[in-house]
C-alpha cells in the first residue's frame, strides 16, 4: 500500500477550513468581493512548502491564485486542481452560529464555505503540503487554481484566468474541482458516492414586455405586466421533454442495475419513481429548465408601466441549447423580448476515462461499502470557464457523510456545515487519486 497522507495533514485541514471560513469573501456579485487576504492566505500556506504560487488581478481585491507542481513524467498532461475563494452572502442573524466565525463544535466546522467551497480549497493546501514533506511527486504536473468570483459572473475569476493568462495552464486536459463524491444516503441503508461527469449550461435570461403606458382606472388591452405575467407562467408552467447525456445515461443504468430495476431509458419518468431517494441525484439533469425567479414593474399602484422586465434562471443539458432557445422563443410568444443575461456552456466528461476510473477507485477505496456512480451536476462551476482552454471537467470535492446530514441543503443554505471527519476523508482520497493520477 502506498504511503498515504499523514496525521499533520488532518490537522491542517481541519484549520485551514476554518481559517478561510472566518476570511469574509462574500460575493453579493455587484464586485465589491475581497478575495485578496483569503488568496494570501493560500498562497502563503503553498509558499510554506516551497510552492511558487502567481498572484493575479483582472480588478484590485479580486485576487487568483495559481502553482504548479512538476511531476516525474513530463510526457504525461496535466491535471488542473481548482477550487474558489468567495462564498455567497450569509444573514448571520438567521443563523445557530455566526456565518464567519469558522468555529468547530461537536466535531463539525461551522460557516460560510464549509461545503461550497473552502473545505475543497483546505483538502488540497493540506494533501500538498503533505507531500512536501514527504517528498512526494505525481505522476503529471498539478495545476493549483484558487478562483475568484465563482458565485457571480467569474469574470475576475477563472474567465480573467482562461482568456488573459493560459499559458499557466499548458498541458493541462482535465481539471477536478466542486461537487462529486460526497456520501448519500438512500434511506434504505446504501450509500451511495455520485461523481460529476457534465454540467447543465446556464442560462440567465432578461425578459422584457413594452405596452403603453397609462391611468391605472382605464381600459389598457396593452399593459406589458399582463403580457409578462402570461409569459412567465407558461415558462412556468412549461414540461420540458427528457433528454438524456452520456452522463445521465449512464447514472440511470448504474442507479437501475444498484436497485435491481430494468433500465428502461424510453419511460425516464416512471424509471425516477421507482428509484425512491436516489432519483434526486438524477430528476434535475434528465431535461432542460427555466424557473422565473424576479420581477421588475411599475413604481405606483395607479399607473400603469410602459414596461416590466423579469428574470429567469435556465439551464440546458449539452446538446440542448437550441431546443432552449426555440421553446423560450415560443413561450414568450411575440409580445415578451427575452435576451441571455449571462450565459455559459453545458460540459461534458467520459464516464470512461481512466481519470473517472481512478476517483472512483481512491472512494471505493477508504468506503468499500459505497456504491460509486457517474452523474451530471444541475448547476455550473468554474469548469465552464476552463474548458475554453480544452479541459475537460470532473467533479470531486470527497466527503464522507452521516446519514441525515442533507448535503445539497448547505450550498448558499442556512447553517452551512461540515464534519471534520468528512475533512479527513477528503484528504485520504484526494490525496490517493492524485498520486495515482
Amino acid at each position: 500500500m502506498a504511503e498515504q497522507a499523514d496525521g499533520q495533514a488532518l490537522e491542517e485541514v481541519v484549520t485551514f477550513t476554518s481559517d478561510l471560513i472566518r476570511i469574509d469573501t462574500t460575493n453579493r456579485g455587484g464586485g465589491d468581493c475581497q478575495e485578496r487576504p483569503a488568496a494570501e492566505y493560500a498562497a502563503a500556506r503553498l509558499a510554506e512548502a516551497g510552492i511558487e504560487p502567481t498572484l493575479l488581478e483582472r480588478t484590485k481585491g479580486r485576487t487568483n491564485v495559481v502553482a504548479r507542481i512538476e511531476g516525474t513524467d513530463p510526457s504525461a498532461d496535466a491535471l488542473l486542481l481548482h477550487g474558489h475563494l468567495d462564498v455567497v452572502p450569509a444573514a448571520a442573524a438567521d443563523w445557530s452560529v455566526h456565518p464567519f466565525s469558522g468555529e468547530i463544535r461537536d466535531g463539525v466546522v461551522w460557516g460560510r464555505g464549509a461545503v461550497d467551497m473552502k473545505n475543497m480549497d483546505a483538502m488540497i493546501l493540506a494533501v500538498v503540503r503533505a507531500w512536501a514533506r514527504q517528498g512526494v511527486r505525481p505522476r503529471r504536473d498539478i495545476v493549483i487554481a484558487f478562483t475568484a468570483d465563482e458565485e457571480a459572473s467569474a469574470e475576475d475569476g477563472s474567465g480573467f484566468l482562461a482568456d488573459e493568462h493560459a499559458g499557466l495552464f499548458e498541458g493541462c486536459t482535465e481539471g477536478v474541482s466542486e461537487s462529486g463524491a460526497f456520501t448519500f444516503h438512500d434511506g434504505a441503508g446504501r450509500q451511495i458516492y455520485p461523481l460529476s461527469a457534465g454540467e447543465r449550461g446556464t442560462a440567465w435570461l432578461k425578459l422584457t414586455a413594452r405596452g403603453r403606458a397609462g391611468h391605472g382606472s382605464k381600459v389598457n388591452k396593452d399593459n406589458a405586466v399582463t403580457r409578462l405575467a402570461a409569459a412567465i407562467t407558461r415558462i412556468g408552467e412549461h414540461e420540458w421533454p427528457p433528454r438524456l447525456t452520456p452522463t445521465v445515461r449512464a447514472a440511470l443504468t448504474e442507479l437501475a442495475t444498484l436497485y435491481g430495476i430494468e433500465p428502461d431509458l424510453t419511460e425516464v419518468d416512471r424509471l425516477l419513481d421507482k428509484l425512491g431517494p436516489a432519483a434526486q441525484l438524477v430528476e434535475s439533469t434528465v431535461r432542460n429548465s427555466a424557473n422565473p425567479t424576479m420581477l421588475d414593474a411599475g413604481y405606483k399602484i395607479n399607473v400603469i408601466p410602459g414596461e416590466a422586465v423579469a428574470h429567469v434562471d435556465g439551464r440546458y443539458l449539452p446538446g440542448g441549447e437550441d431546443e432552449f432557445r426555440d421553446t423560450l422563443d415560443r413561450l414568450t410568444g411575440p409580445d415578451v423580448e427575452w435576451e441571455f443575461h449571462h450565459r455559459e456552456v453545458a460540459l461534458q466528461a467520459p464516464v470512461d476515462s481512466a481519470t473517472f476510473a481512478r476517483m472512483r477507485a481512491a472512494v471505493e477505496e477508504f468506503a468499500p461499502e459505497g456504491h460509486v456512480v457517474p452523474y451530471c451536476m444541475s448547476g455550473g462551476t468554474d469548469a465552464k470557464q476552463f474548458s475554453r482552454l480544452g479541459i475537460t471537467g470532473y467533479g470531486f470535492t470527497p466527503l464522507k457523510l452521516p446519514e441525515g446530514y442533507d448535503y445539497n441543503a448547505m450550498f448558499h443554505g442556512v447553517d452551512e456545515r461540515v464534519p471534520v471527519e468528512a475533512l479527513h476523508f477528503g484528504v485520504r482520497v484526494l490525496d490517493r487519486f492524485l498520486r495515482t493520477a
